[in-house]
């Protein structure tokens, strides 16, 4: 039977006992305190998480002094250290000596490493316990798995196999059948707001039954639209560490979710012409953004409104003016826009489109995805948009369980600790 191993990939240690002592509850076999939560606790989190007297994992990515590390997480507690391929072969020979004084295991995680066959080869003969399969976040943030190198190493290999990255119900089900021994799961689990409920399914799935639709998952290129009709504009700019937003652009109706590919326009203010002609070349669910200079006279209106909305198009963004608005939220076609004025200007014909334009202080290209909501407008370049939108979703899920602890009589502050993580300026703490 292979063994669920719950990764703790937190930095507060309430947070990661109340969840341990969920998981545990849901069926978890083994815990594990996550790199984030050692650097952020230290060894006393592994002297709290030992209490539970569930086998003890701590990942401490060790690349250097593997002795010392190894004799640390053993006086804590700890009943396996995690330490990295990556490191050379005299640090993993001292992490297995010490290990090996103190009454522990080795596990070594193969990340970052190309050539997997020769290095596992190498491993078992420097006598680690277990090798551990893993994409790292951000690579998963990409659309990467670790289903293809599993499946490698456990036909290189004898000895038990985890496997790490991104891993939820329908994964871990698929890992079992690839052969792996110990199923590590983080997210799906510290992520949902019923853990104990989460674990179970997981447990669930390891036997080969899938319950309900799969929670937790990362998004593929053909599967965008989807994944950003689920999130909000603040969570994509969380997600963009505060980037993307367009600056004063407003929703002439609240209410809407507006998500599609940007066909762009050029003009000057009043210039209409462009603006209108761009809707017989774009294509059904794609969003018109206009930069359309001070927005003095209008270079949208009702008229516009109804042919883009007959065409299919998601919705219009404009840095610059529009009119008709009372006729405009009856259409049903979102339209963001920087101002709202009676006057329109004349077709003159200036300008382009699908060229390079700035709309709300933010470069828009033809083809980036644009994501409007009652918050504002994001654009997300086309080359980033798969690992935005999955880390996007991330944040979303994240707040999620915090929510939750909200709910049950916590609060936002102690919750994440707030005054712990402050960045205090050293002449404010006189």
């Amino acid at each position: 039977m292979a063994i669920l191993q719950v990764a703790l990939d937190l930095i507060n240690a309430h947070r990661a006992i109340q969840i341990a002592k969920e998981a545990i509850e849901g069926g978890a076999d083994w815990l594990e305190a996550g790199t984030p939560l050692i650097k952020a606790e230290g060894m006393d989190i592994i002297r709290e998480l030992r209490k539970f007297g569930k086998k003890l994992v701590a990942d401490m990515k060790t690349m250097d002094v593997g002795s010392i590390e190894a004799e640390m997480v053993a006086k804590a507690g700890a009943d396996v250290i995690c330490i990295l391929a990556l490191a050379s072969d005299e640090t993993i020979k001292e992490v297995v000596k010490s290990a090996r004084r103190y009454g522990i295991e080795v596990m070594v995680d193969l990340m970052g490493i190309e050539d997997i066959e020769s290095r596992i080869r190498e491993l078992e003969k420097l006598g680690v316990d277990y090798i551990c399969i893993h994409t790292a976040i951000d690579e998963q943030m990409k659309g990467k798995n670790p289903f293809s190198l599993l499946e490698k190493a456990v036909k290189i290999s004898n000895l038990p196999i985890a496997v790490a990255g991104g891993i939820n119900a329908e994964m871990a089900k698929k890992a079992v059948e690839k052969g792996a021994s110990i199923i590590i799961v983080g997210g799906a689990i510290i992520k949902a707001e019923n853990v104990r409920e989460a674990t179970r399914s997981i447990k669930k799935a390891m036997e080969g039954v899938i319950e309900g639709e799969t929670k937790f998952k990362k998004y593929s290129k053909d599967e965008l639209f989807i994944a950003f009709s689920k999130v909000s504009t603040c969570n994509i700019c969380d997600a963009m560490h505060n980037k993307g937003a367009m600056r004063g652009i407003y929703p002439i109706k609240k209410g809407y979710h507006m998500i599609g590919k940007a066909l762009t326009v050029k003009t000057m203010d009043g210039d209409w012409a462009k603006v209108v002609e761009a809707i017989d070349f774009a294509e059904k669910g794609d969003v018109i953004v206009v930069e359309a200079g001070e927005g003095k006279q209008a270079v949208w209106g009702e008229l516009a409104t109804l042919s883009a909305f007959k065409k299919g198009i998601a919705g219009v963004v404009i840095d610059g003016a529009v009119r008709d608005v009372h006729i405009i939220e009856k259409i049903g076609l979102p339209v963001f826009a920087k101002n709202v004025v009676a006057e329109a200007g004349e077709p003159k014909g200036y300008g382009d489109i699908g060229c390079e334009i700035i709309c709300g202080g933010q470069v828009v290209r033809k083809g980036d995805w644009i994501v409007g909501d009652d918050n504002g407008v994001v654009v997300i370049p086309k080359e980033e948009a798969q690992e935005i939108a999955n880390r996007a979703i991330n944040v979303m899920e994240r707040e999620n369980r915090i929510r939750e602890e909200i709910r049950r009589g916590s609060s936002l502050g102690k919750v994440l600790d707030l005054k712990k993580w402050e960045r205090r300026r050293p002449d404010l703490n006189r």
